[in-house]
């Protein structure tokens, strides 16, 4: 395996669209690393682009030790796998999962070995002899990833291969995925649009939008410490529910909105909120913060519930505060009327800052 480097990776259209803006960082040696972001971001052009599949605009790419910004895509020693399977319809599994192998002259009883190895640890053992049509599309999906895995590449890079999958599927691969990757301690290169295969699959996230990284950190810290409006907004479903208004510190801490005066109590993050007295500030609070208060004396906030959602183990109370939309999120198995008036209350500890006007945290 093997270390991936980006210094400055830049990629711009003949028309002048930059699909992606001077992106720098580096994937450790055996790490498993999520693009994601949404549609047009730039992730997939990033990963066609380490791939060999995109020219590059501007900066270097490394591999190992090697920069490969010329070198062709057969010979940067990578392995892809494709939302479509790509899969050989005349082929039966054994053929497919051995193709690549053929190709470079790997002799024949290396290739029944490395195939053998993939079906196992695949489970697709009993389906060898069979053709992409008699299978599952989680079959399928299996097949293509044993097709990378018999190349024992330096890199794997994946581009949304669970996105034609059923939800059922989804999650099954995505745990086999996961699996193989602590089995293999392979380098990887995963993109997806879907922010929960991005927390569940990463061991470090890229957050893209318009071609721009930003941020890149872990799953759990990119969830707790967003570093802008846009990475609070994209990563938690529910998303993030985010006031708008001025901050006062006349008599503790206050946010002043259109649908009225919030009381936000002694904040931690005090001293760095001092610069923003009297400004206008953006405060973010996760659904599963702003919690159901039973008195109404106890409560910061109320809201009328317009639609509740209930998914099982925990339920989504879809709310309306003047103008203002608000989800909580609760494991009560109380559910309360649509239309009924709540009251809720939230940790200070627990609330996020962010700049109104550029969109940055405050208090990093």
């Amino acid at each position: 395996m093997a270390q991936v480097r980006l210094d400055k990776l830049r990629k711009v259209y003949p028309n002048g669209h930059v699909g992606v803006a001077e992106a720098s960082f580096e994937i450790a040696d055996g790490e498993l690393l999520v693009l994601v972001g949404p549609s047009g971001c730039g992730k997939t052009t990033l990963l066609r682009m380490i791939a060999g599949l995109e020219s590059i605009s501007g900066g270097t790419l490394s591999i190992g030790d090697r920069v490969v910004n010329d070198v062709a895509p057969k010979d940067r020693d990578i392995a892809m796998v494709f939302q479509n399977y790509a899969l050989y319809p005349h082929m039966t599994v054994a053929e497919n999962l051995g193709f690549g192998l053929k190709l470079r002259g790997q002799p024949k009883t290396e290739i029944e070995r490395r195939v053998a190895e993939a079906a196992k640890m695949l489970e697709l053992e009993q389906r060898l002899d069979s053709r992409p049509a008699a299978l599952s599309g989680g079959q399928r999906q299996r097949v293509a990833l044993g097709r990378a895995l018999v190349r024992d590449p330096k890199v794997f890079l994946l581009d949304e291969p669970l996105s034609n999958l059923d939800a059922k599927l989804r999650l099954s691969m995505r745990v086999e995925i996961a699996r193989i990757h602590q089995r293999l301690k392979a380098t990887m290169v995963y993109v997806t649009h879907d922010q929960i295969e991005a927390m569940t699959l990463g061991q470090r996230i890229v957050v893209l939008n318009g071609g721009v990284i930003q941020q890149i950190d872990t799953p759990m810290n990119l969830y707790d410490k967003p570093a802008n409006l846009f990475v609070a907004g994209f990563l938690g479903s529910p998303a993030m529910n985010l006031l708008r208004g001025r901050l006062h510190a006349d008599g503790g801490w206050k946010l002043a909105m259109p649908q009225g005066v919030l009381a936000l109590g002694e904040l931690p993050q005090s001293s760095a909120l001092d610069a923003w007295r009297d400004r206008e500030i953006v405060v973010g609070v996760r659904p599963e913060d702003l919690c159901p208060r039973a008195d109404a004396s106890t409560a910061t906030l109320s809201a009328e519930l317009e639609v509740v959602e209930p998914v099982g183990n925990e339920i989504f109370l879809n709310l309306r505060h003047g103008d203002q939309a608000l989800v909580s999120r609760t494991a009560s198995r109380d559910l309360p009327a649509a239309g009924s008036t709540l009251h809720f209350g939230f940790a200070p500890e627990r609330l996020h800052f962010f700049d109104a006007a550029q969109g940055t945290r405050i208090g990093f």
